[in-house]
Parts: structure tokens; C-alpha cells; sequence
């Protein structure tokens, strides 16, 4: 019964979904301020994105002419189910009590839904604009999802495992893959900032050219739950890349009991997302829109040609038993 009231709580109130959604309002405030300062701008007050959630939940609900409503509806809860469920796997107080082999690989595909329900929405709005940004969204998730997925498999190779918390509690024994695989770190947060559609990879939403793309068409409840569907991904983006390549929450020694371990893991997890946020604010921040075959040209010759590299570069390591 002890066990059963526990993971209820880990899935339902810390760390799962009550903490996530505000941790994730809470990182979107954070990478807006950190934005803004950036470009000497003064940027929002913390209480802002709560404030715009609140906002679009009380605003009206247009339906485009001849659109299947229950899809439309159903896109954004879709999109935020998925990235939620993919954050259970993150080890944020230590390894996830919901944790299996395998785990890693349905997170990165629950990833990968909010863009497909984009793409759905922008198909089916019957807007130009939305339906363009729609096939942009998927065309551009052909092209980062590759070395996204081997970036972050190489640290499974080379655990041994293809769980999230197995890989981190590796790294608590050894060295973060930051440092092992340098490479693939860098990837994973290039990749990370085109899943997102960050710029300079935000080519979907473009909104000097195609107003809004997919969300053109977005209004009401809806925009608000896609909206918050985004900055909950951030999260468990930012959490997923902590715990394959910094070690996630977990210490390298013992600091006394498991509550005093969990405390200072959940704050490790705090700083090291924090820490990831900051470079991808400043990514953002600092570069423009590139075009979609700028894309197409950048992300097949040299970042699948860098993530296979990596890749190469664990099994001669495995080989030559550089870890053991």
C-alpha cells in the first residue's frame, strides 16, 4: 500500500506532473529574463507566464471553416500527455521508481509527438500559412531527429543500458559523458534547440513570413495547452540531456540519509537544467532564422556526420577498453 501511495505521489505531485508544470512555467519565465538581457531589454515580471496561461484559457475558441473539431481539440492535449509522460522517466531525486530497460528510447518518441501534432493541425487548419508551417515542422524533424537519436544513445552504448536512470547512476561511478563524449553533448543540445523549434531553427513558426505556421490557426484553450505543451518539452529535454551527459541529480558520495540525498539531487537537477537553459537562451538569443535547406545542408553533412562520429568514437573506446 506504502509503495503504491508513493508512486502515486512521484507521478502525480513531486517530481511529476504538479512540479513540472510549474517548473516548466517557472524555466519559461527564465529563459524570456535571460533572453531579454541579452538584448537589453527589461523582459517579463516571473508571474507573466502563468499570467498568459490564465489568459488563453479564458479566451474564445474560433474554429476554422470545414475543420474536424475533436481533432483540434484533442492535438494539444495529445502533444502535452506525451512530453508529461516522457518526464517520469527523468531521474530528478534519484532514478525514476517508474524506470525500465528501455525507457530512453519511448521518451525520445514521446519527444517527438508535439511536432507531429503540429503538423496535423497546420495540415488540417485549411490555412496556407498553417499547412506550410505544418510541412516544414515535419521536414525539419527528418532532418535533427537522426543525430538527436544517436547523440543521445551513444551514452547507452556505452553503459550498458538503455534505461535514463541506469545511464545516470553509471556516470555517478565514472566520468559525466560530457566529458567522454564531447561531441555528442553538442549535438544533443543542437538537436535539442531544433526539436524545440528555438531559433535559429524556429523555420516552422517564421513568423516574418508565414505569420505563425502551424499555430496560426491555434486559439483560446487550445494555443494555451500547445503552449504549455512547449515549455513542459523544454524541461524534459533539458532533464533528459542533465541526466545522459552530466550525471543527472546524482552525487558521486554519500551524504547520509536518502532524504538528504534527495534534497541535494533535486537541487543538483535544478542547477544543471538551469545551466543547459542558459546556453540554450544564449543560442537563441544570439543567432537568426536559417532557412530550411540551409537546414536540410547543415544537419545531413555535419551534424549526422559528427553524431556518427561519436558513435565510431564509443565503440573504438568500448574496444580498446578505455572504461570498463
Amino acid at each position: 500500500m506504502n509503495d503504491i501511495l508513493y508512486l502515486v505521489l512521484y507521478v502525480l505531485v513531486f517530481p511529476g506532473f504538479l512540479f513540472l508544470l510549474g517548473y516548466a512555467l517557472f524555466l519559461e519565465f527564465i529563459d524570456r529574463r535571460i533572453t531579454a538581457r541579452m538584448q537589453h531589454r527589461v523582459g517579463p515580471p516571473w508571474y507573466q507566464p502563468l499570467a498568459d496561461f490564465i489568459k488563453l484559457l479564458g479566451k474564445e475558441v474560433i474554429d476554422p471553416a470545414g475543420i474536424d473539431r475533436k481533432i483540434f481539440d484533442a492535438a494539444p492535449l495529445i502533444a502535452l500527455a506525451a512530453v508529461m509522460t516522457a518526464f517520469i522517466y527523468v531521474p530528478v531525486i534519484g532514478g525514476s521508481p517508474l524506470a525500465f530497460e528501455g525507457d530512453l528510447v519511448l521518451a525520445l518518441y514521446l519527444l517527438a509527438v508535439p511536432t507531429i501534432m503540429l503538423f496535423l493541425l497546420g495540415w488540417l487548419s485549411r490555412n496556407v500559412y498553417a499547412a506550410m508551417g505544418g510541412v516544414r515542422a515535419v521536414t525539419q524533424l527528418f532532418i535533427y531527429e537522426v543525430p538527436f537519436f544517436l547523440a543521445l544513445l551513444t551514452p547507452a552504448l556505452m553503459a550498458g543500458s538503455w534505461s535514463v536512470s541506469v545511464i545516470a547512476e553509471w556516470q555517478q561511478q565514472h566520468l559525466w559523458f560530457a566529458l567522454l563524449q564531447p561531441i555528442g553533448f553538442i549535438v544533443a543540445l543542437i538537436g535539442l534547440q531544433a526539436k524545440l523549434e528555438r531559433p535559429p531553427f524556429d523555420i516552422p513558426e517564421a513568423e516574418t513570413e508565414i505569420v505563425a505556421g502551424p499555430w496560426t490557426e491555434l486559439t483560446g484553450r487550445r494555443l494555451a495547452v500547445m503552449h504549455l505543451a512547449e515549455d513542459v518539452a523544454l524541461v524534459t529535454g533539458c532533464g533528459l540531456v542533465v541526466a545522459l551527459f552530466l550525471g543527472g541529480p546524482l552525487l558521486p558520495w554519500d551524504v547520509g540519509p536518502a532524504w538528504l540525498f534527495g534534497i541535494a539531487g533535486f537541487f543538483i537537477f535544478v542547477a544543471k537544467t538551469l545551466c543547459i537553459l542558459l546556453i540554450l537562451s544564449a543560442i537563441k538569443a544570439a543567432t537568426g532564422r536559417i532557412r530550411i535547406d540551409q537546414l536540410n545542408d547543415v544537419g545531413w553533412k555535419y551534424i549526422a556526420s559528427a553524431a556518427i562520429l561519436q558513435v565510431a568514437v564509443v565503440f573504438v573506446m568500448m574496444s580498446a577498453g578505455v572504461i570498463s
